[in-house]
């Protein structure tokens, strides 16, 4: 009744996600801290923390820290919860529902602007991990973001960094931000629906979707942006993206059980680094292969090499970042943004110590 009464009160917020598979995200969210033996037992220190997709392989750290039992050896009771969008887990950490948010660090710099103090703590990659698929049906008139004019779009949301991510693209490649149309449709079967039905001619995603949509040969790889190397020719250098984020106040307020995050957070990385795709996917929920564990082990194997090994800020990362928000962003191009408070090394250096 208490998990029932939760998503309830969630979805009476409009922050429950509208998607099946990230309700299966969060059904495996719950059992995974049944299975721990830490809900309601008392013992651990309770922190919500909001992923922008649970299913979604570049937040797989998320999940794999769970099913891994690593909280459980900090003394967390860590409650993971999933929303769509990385934007509507920035909203649900800013509004106070959450004490963690798990999605891209570009957050932390919008949010300064605004004057909301966030940082990241724990850097899980450093590069985007995110794809711009082309439909097969619009492949011959898109064959970079120099044909994005007049096209229509796919991003998980409007204010997500997959939006920040296109309208970067686009400027960079000509085309201004008001000659192309986002269109909001999600991850997972929302946007392999939309590419089907022409409702989008491109758009962007993550794993394990790029994986399903090339499988279907519904569409192809415009850039590929899941490697160090793809973002440094997309971006022009590294760019830190998926991460716990978490407001500087609690941070500072609340410094044991953040470091305990951090521990468990960089074991997982740790781990990661030294398993292979199939023994990664084997410790996730069984939903998270939608029936094709051949298929999700490739798409893992295709985003592995993203994520830090250690949980710091990759040098130069944030400027990065920076950049490519000012290009398009006036809010932030007129703003001057401090950097380095946007994100803190101090607790993943102690964990790695």
């Amino acid at each position: 009744m208490r998990k029932t009464a939760r998503i309830a009160a969630l979805a009476a917020a409009g922050l429950l996600a509208a998607t099946s598979l990230t309700a299966c995200a969060n059904d495996a969210a719950g059992t995974a801290s049944s299975d721990s033996g830490s809900k309601g037992d008392g013992k651990g220190t309770e922190v919500k923390i909001m992923v922008g997709g649970l299913d979604k392989v570049i937040y797989l750290p998320a999940m794999l820290t769970q099913r891994l039992g690593y909280f459980d050896a900090e003394g967390l009771d860590v409650e993971l919860l999933s929303e769509p969008a990385g934007v509507q887990a920035e909203t649900a950490l800013v509004s106070g529902q959450v004490q963690g948010a798990v999605g891209f660090y570009d957050h932390t710099l919008d949010l300064q602007t605004k004057g909301k103090h966030v940082e990241s703590v724990v850097q899980f990659s450093h590069a985007p991990g995110e794809v711009e698929i082309v439909s097969g049906k619009s492949a011959k008139d898109i064959t970079s973001p120099k044909d994005f004019k007049g096209k229509k779009l796919g991003i998980t949301g409007l204010g997500s960094s997959t939006d920040f991510l296109t309208k970067y693209l686009a400027v960079k490649n000509g085309v201004q931000i008001s000659e192309f149309s986002p269109v909001a449709v999600g991850a997972g079967p929302t946007f392999v629906s939309a590419l089907q039905k022409g409702s989008i001619d491109a758009g962007m995603t993550t794993d394990p979707t790029v994986a399903t949509v090339l499988q279907k040969k519904l569409g192809q790889v415009l850039v590929d942006m899941r490697t160090p190397q793809g973002s440094q020719d997309a971006l022009g250098g590294p760019y830190p993206s998926s991460s716990l984020y978490m407001q500087t106040d609690w941070v500072n307020s609340h410094k044991d059980t953040v470091q305990k995050l951090a521990n468990a957070f960089v074991k997982t990385l740790k781990w990661m680094s030294t398993h292979s795709a199939d023994e990664i996917a084997a410790k996730m929920p069984a939903d998270y292969s939608q029936g094709d564990k051949t298929l999700y082990a490739s798409a893992i194997k295709s985003t592995l090499p993203m994520f830090t090994t250690d949980g710091v800020m990759p040098q130069d990362g944030p400027r990065t970042v920076e950049k490519v928000l000012k290009a398009f962003n006036p809010n932030i191009k007129n703003a001057t943004i401090d950097l380095d408070k946007t994100y803190t090394t101090e607790f993943v250096k102690k964990a790695t110590g």
